[in-house]
């Protein structure tokens, strides 16, 4: 004989969906960006004359082929890009080990809240690094050729856009999108 069925049903929901999977995997390329961000040789290019990264200032007079190098650690507002984007890159590490670690343990739901606002507060400092760099940078620097924001700054940009993914998808509560699972 069947067992009988009350009115009511249980009803599981899992702590782990795939958005909180989906914004692990944009806090892991997050990371992955910051990395090539701050490592890359091109924040800054001018015609075969000039670039400029988070740790060198390079420049080529047109009559020679030898390149000068200088540390771009000298100037204020270079050490406040690099303090702001390496203090966001370290949230997002942060916030990376946190949620995996809650992942392995099973206490997933409860890390949700900080892994979040770790990422808002990784994007908060990238924004603000990303807006301080294009501004002082033609403040302070006068080239005469045409110069572009290269790759390494795309790259910024693109792991402070995957941080913020990541954010959005940390703070969805599971249980508001049980029908989905």
């Amino acid at each position: 004989m069947a067992p009988s069925v009350s009115g009511t049903e249980e009803v599981r929901v899992s702590a782990l969906t795939p958005l909180k999977l989906v914004g692990l995997v944009c806090v892991f390329l997050a990371l992955c960006l910051d990395a090539g961000a701050v490592l890359s040789p091109a924040w800054v290019t001018a015609d075969d004359q000039y670039y400029l990264s988070m740790w060198t200032s390079c420049w080529k007079p047109v009559s020679s082929a030898e390149w000068s190098c200088n540390s771009t650690l000298a100037t204020g507002w270079q050490i406040a890009t690099l303090a702001l984007l390496l203090g966001g890159a370290a949230l997002t590490l942060l916030s990376f080990l946190v949620a995996l670690i809650s992942l392995c343990s099973g206490s997933r739901s409860r890390c949700y809240e900080p892994v979040a606002v770790m990422l808002f507060s990784a994007v908060v400092l990238q924004v603000c690094s990303l807006v301080l760099f294009p501004i002082k940078f033609i403040e302070t620097v006068s080239l005469r050729v045409y110069h572009e924001f290269n790759w390494g700054y795309g790259l910024a940009w693109g792991s402070t856009i995957f941080s913020f993914g990541g954010a959005i998808l940390y703070c969805l509560n599971p249980k508001n999108y049980e029908d989905y699972y």
